[in-house]
């Protein structure tokens, strides 16, 4: 019925995209999903879609659904049985309502969606998607939706990038798995809240952004020793700026990466769980060294 639509992780951009930083994010298909039906439909409808269909039919009655979506299809097919047939982990900052989002916008959307400039589309995705967070860029959707790198450009709008690893090289950009999910809404709102003050805000704009921009730079030039400082750069910024998005059992081991300079953490996504991000220029030490954490390569360089 549906084709699979991978998670995806944002590499650089967390928070600071909010500031109007540039944004990168990539698909990661060791996570997907994809509809499919309960063939016995013993469970019922599911609640989870069941909801975003009541929130889609009142976005369409107040006219703020303002493109074609199939309401009524996609309404009849949750009572007979619909679901999101996935492995993406929920409140892990891999786009697990990305990935649903762009399924549904593929089987439900209609019209002229296939020749879309990706603004539009980003902006279609990011209605449906603000059900599950209040509010909604629609680059989680998009990323799952088109299948590909994308950047985020102040000044210059959205496009596909490409970017090729070495699958054998001995460094790694790797994913680190807290074992705890988090809710990304009362995250961002604390950013938010913490923005209000100047010091905090100046503090972003004049050194977070500015990282930021280059971690991305950096990263798609192949630069990577450059990187390494930039990211380490970062890490020292969310570790003394962001503790409230650190999880208290971490927050030695992220240390730990500052002071040896083995590895470096961020956050991916809003933090509080979910994944970690890191760097390092050994991924075989760093599995030894970790060797009590789940750890997984995302990039390899």
């Amino acid at each position: 019925m549906s084709r699979s639509f991978a998670s995806k992780v944002l590499l650089f951009g967390e928070y600071s995209v909010i500031k109007n930083s540039n944004a990168l994010a990539m698909p990661y298909p060791l996570f997907e999903g994809k509809l499919g039906f309960d063939k016995n439909n013993k469970g019922g409808r599911d609640p989870e879609l069941s909801a975003l269909s009541s929130y889609l039919k009142k976005s369409e009655e107040r006219g703020t659904l303002d493109f074609d979506f199939d309401v009524s299809s996609f309404s009849f097919d949750v009572g007979q049985g619909l679901f999101f047939d996935s492995t993406i982990p929920q409140g892990y900052g891999v786009g697990s309502s990305g990935a649903l989002v762009a399924a549904l916008y593929e089987r439900y959307g209609q019209s002229d969606q296939k020749d879309l400039p990706i603004d539009e589309l980003k902006r279609r995705l990011a209605i449906m998607e603000s059900h599950f967070h209040g509010s909604s860029s629609g680059f989680d959707p998009l990323v799952s939706y088109v299948n590909c790198p994308i950047l985020k450009k102040v000044g210059e709008g959205l496009r596909s990038v490409d970017f090729k690893e070495d699958p054998k090289g001995e460094g790694a950009l790797f994913l680190l798995n807290t074992g705890r999910s988090r809710k990304t809404e009362p995250l961002v709102n604390l950013f938010l809240e913490k923005c209000k003050a100047e010091e905090f805000s100046y503090l972003c704009e004049s050194e977070l952004l500015p990282v930021t921009n280059l971690c991305i730079d950096h990263f798609l030039e192949n630069k990577m020793d450059a990187l390494w400082d930039s990211f380490f750069q970062l890490s020292h910024f969310q570790f003394e700026h962001f503790s409230p998005m650190i999880p208290k059992l971490f927050v030695d081991l992220w240390e730990q990466g500052l002071e040896t300079r083995q590895f470096s953490l961020k956050l991916c996504g809003a933090g509080g769980g979910g994944f970690l991000m890191g760097m390092t220029r050994n991924f075989k030490e760093l599995t030894k060294e970790l060797s009590s954490y789940e750890v997984r390569p995302l990039f390899r360089f």
